[in-house]
């Protein structure tokens, strides 16, 4: 990158194309940092940052899961509800 047009704003896809590189190795944080006028510590954070969200993606979102679940229940405990009055108000058969 030119010093006549330096990056004000680094935004998520800047930095993830930058970490991508890293990951790819074809640049070092160190490089990054001293191309861009940046601290190796600011580059190393979106690397560890990176490596979490990708974790993350991984993950089986339990808390997404939960909530599945809870609504499902929630529509079955609903329909028993319901079957249960519809007994009752019809009486013994």
């Amino acid at each position: 990158m030119s010093d006549d047009n330096p990056i004000k704003r680094w935004t998520a896809k800047r930095k993830a194309t930058v970490v991508m590189d890293i990951f790819k190795g074809k640049t070092t944080a160190a490089e990054v940092a001293r191309q861009y006028d940046l601290t190796v510590s600011e580059v190393e954070g979106w690397i560890d940052e990176a490596q979490r969200s990708m974790e993350n993606g991984f993950k089986a979102r339990p808390k997404d899961i939960r909530e599945q679940y809870e609504s499902e229940l929630r529509e079955t405990k609903e329909a028993l509800g319901e079957a249960h009055l519809q007994i009752y108000v019809s009486g013994p058969v």
